[in-house]
């Protein structure tokens, strides 16, 4: 978004436009809604921008949405969008600065402003800074109903963090701009940069929101390391230092769905389980306690073991529901080799067909489209290295 469109969507004309617009439903509705809008006589820029953001506050809102009932009052850029925090799990970083005695927070990289607003609904004092004059701009709009929140643009590294209690950071790890942006390879190339954030943890409460993919070799030792799993999906990592870190916690793999928040924690990365035989049941981790490095504490809590060495899938006698795995109730050992494997699904009369796999090197789409099954049945076939040898595991979810 250039700084011209946010100024005329920011107009009393473009917010009263924007809050007029029915719900965005297809490419069809639009091209109909644009006719309509300039038949009234606005701007053709104008019309863009309101569409736009009709359009990313339909994808923000709703239940699968970031911000829920919030983004109907909410202003976005696409690359805010994607990189702003779940509501739901940015009310669990402001809970972390209450619970510990915070009271004035610096959210540095605040984006569009959706920390920061999780932060001022529970009372806390945020100064949120951005570099970007657009997206600055923006989370002003957004944090407008909050009157203990003020928005700066400049940068991260420039901020006299002496003016308050804690900082929160999701430094900016991409390329300038609100769409198309890269990732940036180096650390050092971040705003702020990893070695100013770990400077900073070391004298006063820090939290961190990084990618869950983030070199755990560069994960301090004071720092609790929390994944978070959101519906199945890894969504971030947060390093927490000082009072904002939990005693005793290193290591821990939140998830949060319809079922609640379930959460396991440790001290320091889990021993595995050693591999054993192929039970009847097969357990696949949450990507979170993956990422945590707690499967073989999940693999104790089951009563089961590791299916063979680097295989992140357990295996167990009997059935033991847990919201930290997906279970399968193994049917049937089938041949590995393609022919015979589709000879087989076949002759069970299967024609949908999930397939998983881990350990092995198989593109499941194309493997599904080779296969060419027809038929009434649906089951789950699983293809991994039980005892390091190949294997293909007919499968129905518990």
């Amino acid at each position: 978004m250039l700084r011209a469109e946010l100024i005329e969507l920011l107009s009393p004309e473009g917010l009263r436009l924007l809050d007029s617009l029915p719900p965005y439903e297809s490419r069809r509705d639009v091209v109909q809604l644009v006719a309509e809008l300039r038949a009234q006589g606005h701007s053709p820029s104008l019309v863009a921008a309101v569409l736009t953001q009709a359009k990313l506050r339909g994808k923000a809102g709703g239940p699968a949405g970031k911000f829920g009932d919030f983004a109907s009052r909410m202003l976005f850029t696409e690359a805010g969008l994607e990189q702003a925090t779940r509501l739901n799990v940015a009310a669990r970083h402001a809970a972390r600065y209450r619970d510990a005695g915070v009271e004035t927070v610096a959210d540095l990289g605040c984006g569009i402003g959706g920390d920061a607003m999780a932060l001022a609904a529970l009372g806390l004092r945020v100064t949120a800074v951005d570099r970007d004059e657009v997206t600055a701009a923006i989370a002003s709009y957004n944090l407008a109903p909050f009157d203990d929140a003020v928005v700066e643009h400049g940068d991260a590294e420039d901020f006299d963090i002496s003016r308050v209690d804690a900082l929160w950071l999701d430094p900016a790890r991409r390329t300038a701009g609100h769409s198309d942006t890269r990732r940036l390879r180096s650390t050092d190339d971040w705003s702020p940069s990893l070695d100013w954030i770990f400077n900073a943890a070391s004298r006063m409460p820090v939290g961190v929101k990084l990618g869950p993919a983030f070199d755990r070799d560069l994960i301090p030792g004071s720092a609790e390391a929390q994944w978070v799993s959101v519906g199945g999906q890894v969504v971030e990592l947060g390093l927490w230092f000082g009072p904002l870190a939990r005693p005793g916690v290193t290591r821990a793999a939140l998830l949060l769905g319809t079922g609640g928040a379930h959460e396991l924690t440790a001290a320091a990365d889990a021993p595995d389980e050693p591999a054993g035989a192929l039970g009847d049941y097969l357990y696949e981790p949450d990507g979170a306690v993956i990422r945590a490095r707690l499967i073989g504490d999940l693999a104790r809590s089951l009563g089961g073991r590791m299916i063979g060495d680097g295989i992140a899938y357990l295996t167990a006698d009997a059935p033991h529901p847990t919201p930290f795995a997906q279970g399968f109730r193994i049917v049937d050992e089938l041949p590995y080799a393609e022919k015979q494997l589709r000879q087989a699904l076949r002759a069970r009369g299967i024609g949908a067909l999930e397939i998983k796999k881990r350990g092995v090197d198989v593109d499941p789409a194309k493997l599904r489209t080779r296969l060419a099954l027809k038929g009434d049945t649906a089951a789950t076939l699983i293809l991994t290295r039980v005892a390091g040898r190949h294997t293909a595991l007919l499968a129905e979810r518990l």
